[in-house]
């Protein structure tokens, strides 16, 4: 089984991932992928040059370039979980493989921007405008196609998450999921 992630930043896809690494699913995330090309380039590590970098990659090599890289390293033996499905071209390669979910997380901006600076990833923004500027981008890149797409990735989802309350209640959420796409596949 393969489970894709995707929903809006900071949402809680890191909860999703430690449940179903609990599970012994093996985690890939697309932007591990595109942070390795962004230091290869020798560019900075931010989420404005990774979304670049992104953008760049589908273009040159088609919109399922970042699935299409990550798939190449799948043991059909093993169950995984692909994190970070930005562009409904990643989503449409990752679906060709058999038994593959896709879960959709959200939350209120508010709530993500909070969960976003407790975290302090490197290459998180700092302030609610830089914030509000990369989240529209990762959600929809109107001017491009080939770019930042997750809230196309989202309506395409087979389970929905919207993770508004504490960690007990997502939990308890992913456990649902899970069990049914166990009794699915």
């Amino acid at each position: 089984m393969i489970i894709g992630l995707t929903g809006r930043i900071a949402a809680g896809k890191g909860v999703i991932v430690d449940f179903l690494s609990s599970k012994g699913f093996e985690y890939y995330t697309i932007s591990k992928v595109v942070r390795e090309e962004t230091k290869k380039l020798g560019l900075p590590i931010t989420r404005e040059e990774l979304q670049n970098i992104g953008d760049l990659i589908r273009k040159k090599e088609g919109a399922g370039a970042w699935a299409k890289r990550l798939i190449r390293k799948f043991d059909k033996d093993k169950e995984y979980i692909v994190d970070g499905i930005r562009n409904p071209g990643e989503l449409a390669k990752l679906r060709k493989c058999k038994d593959f979910f896709l879960i959709a997380i959200d939350a209120p901006q508010k709530i993500r921007f909070e969960r976003m600076l407790k975290r302090a990833k490197p290459s998180d923004p700092l302030t609610w405008e830089e914030f509000i500027k990369i989240d529209e981008r990762d959600y929809e890149d109107k001017e491009n196609p080939l770019g930042q797409q997750v809230g196309l990735c989202m309506k395409q989802a087979d389970f929905f998450i919207e993770n508004n309350t504490d960690l007990e209640e997502l939990s308890i959420k992913i456990k649902e999921i899970y069990n049914k796409m166990a009794f699915k596949s």
